[in-house]
């Protein structure tokens, strides 16, 4: 009986083996990559526009708390004169979800000109958002603002969209779930391998081109 619980157990444990260290090896080199790009505040350089990651938007229209966090840092680098423009993107996929526009009126309620917010209504994942970034939006150098936990798969998959690219945490608070958000974030990170360095995949939506330079509401319909 435990010699064929034995020929049964080993090629089982290395089946998982196999399977867990490449994972491991991948979620490291993104990490390490990416990680590189995280500057501290003080220390982030004028760029042409800060980007912002959506995340969960409530059906009033109300941005969860790690969105406002994520918001808030980014008039701050605004205010700071790290950039002239702002571009918001997230999940715009249906009448009934707006991640774009409530971000967009959060960032008018601190003050800043609409004309200089864009907004991104396909960026349906962070790959698609940065994709868009360099193609819809013709940005070269950004800021992308957002929670440790993601940041470093951000910044991994633009600089090797070749945007140059840094991040400034936007770790206020300790977030319900967090446990959670960093073990998919295993996942998400070797997808990001995938997509970036072998498959090379197109976004969702692409479309016509509206430069960063211009004014933000010529944004307002793309989808």
């Amino acid at each position: 009986m435990r010699a064929a619980l034995r020929k049964i157990a080993i090629p089982v444990i290395s089946m998982f083996l196999l399977g867990i260290i490449p994972i491991f090896f991948v979620d490291l080199y993104v990490r390490n990559y990416g990680s590189k790009y995280i500057v501290d505040f003080e220390d982030s350089p004028q760029v042409e526009a800060i980007i912002v990651p959506g995340a969960f938007v409530f059906p009033s229209g109300r941005v969860s708390g790690i969105l406002a966090d994520r918001l808030n840092v980014a008039v701050d680098l605004y205010k700071a004169n790290k950039a002239e423009k702002l571009l918001v993107s997230g999940d715009h996929g249906s009448v009934s979800y707006d991640e774009v526009n409530a971000m967009r009126r959060y960032l008018q309620s601190k003050g800043v000109p609409r004309e200089n917010i864009f907004m991104d209504h396909a960026g349906f994942s962070t790959y698609d958002s940065l994709y868009r970034t360099r193609d819809i939006f013709s940005v070269n150098k950004a800021i992308i603002v957002t929670q440790e936990y993601h940041l470093a798969r951000a910044l991994y998959t633009a600089r090797k969209l070749g945007i140059e690219a840094c991040g400034v945490t936007s770790d206020k608070h300790i977030y319900y779930k967090m446990s959670y958000y960093e073990m998919r974030e295993i996942a998400a990170r070797c997808k990001a391998f995938l997509q970036v360095d072998i498959l090379r995949s197109k976004p969702k939506y692409l479309g016509e081109a509206i430069p960063i330079s211009g004014d933000g509401r010529a944004a307002d319909d793309d989808k």
